[in-house]
């Protein structure tokens, strides 16, 4: 599909590549960030740069979000002067990409009110997958919605699912956030052990990389933990978010997750080491700094 025209709200790591995504495949874009640097380079490309989320929104049979929490969800869509919804047709589709918590993504469903439509589709694999067009993308909202939705997706995402009714896409994006940092502590102890009994960690993970250990993190993050390279793909302030929504989440249904608490703990301690803006892959430092090794960001 080609030639909708959509606006596009939030243009941080993941979602300014999105968007040019979705210029490559000739859609019509009408763009707002707050911080108007990140808009550039919209407009030499057919974009159109846009003052307000509104004025985003004027005519745009989609919209889509990505920003950081719900309360930004809420205030780009709906606020009084400058929301999105100000200037959007009647029976326009939103399609949030913001990972928020599945109680505030059916809150803003619940705020459509019947005269917009509402999916919520948070998404996965990192800027890497952004820049790529591979992103996993978890939806949750009307059947008919996301068939509307999913062509479009298509500009950036490879696995586009329906998970079910509303919220249910950021579900499952909680229950991937749980997946992934686990993830990331395991590849981290592995490594760090490997180099502390004198094994070459890059030969230890090329030995394991095809076996039962295979993962992404290992595949795609390993490397960087091995050169020592902090450089965020995903910065651990916006983690850490992700893991205070899990946790809430969790204790509102009363299920423990003590290994994700754990890690939601051991990222405070990068954080007072002035670990916001590395990357969520950064757990290697832990576990370097709880082997006697010291470390404090630049």
């Amino acid at each position: 599909m080609a030639g909708v025209p959509v606006a596009f709200i939030g243009l941080g790591l993941m979602g300014r590549p999105m968007a040019f995504h979705l210029l490559k495949h000739g859609h019509a874009v009408r763009v707002f960030n707050r911080n108007p640097a990140k808009t550039a380079g919209y407009a030499e490309q057919g974009g159109v740069v846009c003052a307000t989320p509104a004025e985003a929104a004027r005519g745009a049979k989609i919209v889509f979000t990505c920003v950081g929490d719900g309360p930004d969800v809420q205030q780009v869509l709906f606020d009084e002067k400058t929301g999105a919804t100000r200037e959007a047709s009647a029976g326009a589709l939103f399609v949030d990409h913001s990972t928020i918590a599945p109680e505030a993504a059916q809150q803003i469903h619940a705020r459509m009110d019947g005269r917009w439509r509402f999916v919520d589709a948070p998404i996965s694999g990192g800027q890497k997958g952004a820049i790529d067009g591979t992103l996993a993308i978890m939806c949750g909202g009307a059947p008919a919605d996301f068939d509307e939705a999913e062509p479009v997706m298509r500009s950036y995402g490879k696995k586009i699912t329906l998970v079910g009714g509303p919220g249910m896409g950021q579900a499952a994006k909680a229950c991937n956030q749980i997946l992934v940092v686990n993830s990331i502590m395991g590849v981290a102890e592995a490594l760090m052990l490997a180099r502390r009994l004198g094994a070459d960690p890059a030969k230890v993970r090329e030995a394991i990389l095809d076996g039962a250990a295979r993962s992404w993190s290992l595949e795609v993050l390993g490397p960087k933990m091995i050169a020592g390279d902090d450089s965020a793909g995903f910065f651990i302030k916006h983690q850490q978010k992700d893991l205070r929504i899990v946790l809430e989440s969790a204790r509102a249904k009363n299920q423990p997750l003590p290994a994700t608490a754990l890690i939601h703990e051991i990222y405070k301690m990068l954080q007072a080491r002035g670990g916001d803006k590395k990357g969520n892959h950064c757990l290697y430092r832990a576990v370097q700094i709880m082997g006697g090794e010291d470390w404090r960001a630049d």
